[in-house]
């Protein structure tokens, strides 16, 4: 039998592997247009669909992507800009303004294709009137410390946006459009996916000043005036069609597929969990102690494999994204546990802001830890637990992904 360092690694290879665009265009192509095809989109994994996109298409095309910086691949005619994430600057504002005129410029003859994934929200930005790119950027500085969860965040993006929640649509019609996803969110609601953009959905400014407020971010009478006038009726529009190529679930069922091939019994506990990374892994090391000891709900050797994405409230100056706050709090949780080995990773390759997509552990983390004197519980109070992985070399480092289908979590229980 492998290593749990082993097995844990290959559930997350083949995730990956099932999260990639390259050939799920096919059978879901579009008639050629009378006149133009224009490729435009965002995300983390938008320039590798655009990528794809283009050799399944097999005949020009035009248009232009904006990614994740480090996120582009090379491309034969669509156009690859990157911007950062999570907050936005000045180059994907740039990006987006011309990915909107592409849009408004498209007639009757033509046709768009629409590539959008996790990571559009910050990518695509354009502020709605009234609102400066600066004003965008300190809303996002103030969502990403909120705590608020990421639907409750693409909600109030949507709210200021000239794009997000249908506004890129309207702008494309009358010529037809083709949107392309890869899920990152719970559920997979295709207006929940870079808020959007494509998706045409009713504002409710009431709602989102009442959200904005609960979360203790600042609205000042500026911002209730843009949210209040920024609204849309999101009826739908004709000649537009959606395809989801790739989500969460499709990646938890390929490592099901080969945690069986090691023997394992497996139970997938949700492709959607949400809330703070330290409470999730309180309830997940719960469960892992039925398995281990009860055999339920399932029976050792096993694996509990599942999806989503939590948030982290920052109390703390360390380094680290959720996938590490998540799974130093289940190292804690679990008190060194025998026979329990886990790994948490986010899909795009990139944990929060740092260089690794995650980490894993096995039983003798926090003995390890221990003898070099490292304290779990005070990197975990300081949400520091990029360096308490770094420090025991159990960092997973893939580099960027060029694909995103949220964050993947496996408990091995041997």
């Amino acid at each position: 039998m492998p290593s749990d360092r082993e097995i844990l690694l290959a559930l997350f290879d083949v995730a990956l592997n099932a999260a990639v665009p390259e050939g799920k265009f096919e059978g879901r192509l579009p008639e050629p247009p009378k006149g133009r095809t224009i490729v435009i989109g965002a995300g983390k994994a938008s320039a590798r669909m655009a990528r794809a996109f283009e050799k399944e298409w097999g005949r020009p095309c035009e248009g232009l992507i904006v990614t994740r910086y480090g996120h582009g691949c090379e491309t034969q005619y669509v156009e690859i800009v990157e911007a950062s994430h999570p907050v936005p600057d000045q180059a994907g504002f740039d990006a987006a303004r011309r990915i909107l005129e592409l849009a408004r410029s498209a007639g009757p003859d033509d046709l768009v294709v629409c590539l959008m994934s996790g990571g559009a929200s910050a990518l695509l930005t354009q502020p709605a009137e009234g609102l400066t790119l600066a004003d965008k950027q300190a809303l996002n500085q103030q969502l990403l410390k909120s705590g608020a969860p990421i639907g409750i965040m693409n909600k109030v993006r949507k709210s200021m946006s000239a794009i997000k929640g249908g506004r890129l649509a309207a702008a494309i019609a009358p010529a037809r459009a083709v949107t392309y996803l890869i899920s990152d969110v719970p559920g997979d609601d295709p207006g929940a996916i870079g808020s959007g953009p494509t998706i045409p959905e009713a504002s409710d400014p009431d709602e989102v000043l009442r959200l904005m407020r609960a979360y203790g971010i600042e609205v000042t009478p500026q911002l209730e005036q843009v949210i209040r006038t920024n609204v849309v009726s999101g009826d739908p529009l004709p000649g537009q069609e959606v395809h989801m190529i790739a989500t969460p679930l499709m990646a938890l069922q390929a490592a099901e597929a080969k945690a069986k091939e090691f023997g394992l019994a497996t139970l997938i506990l949700g492709d959607a969990i949400e809330g703070e990374a330290r409470e999730a892994a309180t309830v997940f090391a719960g469960i892992a102690r039925s398995a281990a000891t009860h055999g339920l709900p399932a029976g050792a050797p096993c694996v509990l494999l599942s999806g989503g994405e939590t948030t982290v409230t920052v109390r703390g100056k360390g380094r680290g994204g959720r996938n590490v706050e998540f799974l130093l709090a289940l190292a804690v949780a679990l008190k060194g546990e025998k026979g329990i080995s886990a790994i948490a990773c986010d899909t795009d390759g990139v944990d929060g802001t740092e260089d690794n997509a995650g980490a894993w552990f096995d039983e003798a983390v926090l003995t390890d830890a221990k003898a070099k004197g490292i304290s779990a519980d005070d990197h975990l109070a300081n949400n520091d637990g990029y360096s308490f992985f770094s420090a025991l070399d159990r960092l997973v480092v893939t580099g960027p992904t060029l694909t995103n289908v949220n964050d993947f979590r496996a408990i091995l229980i041997r």
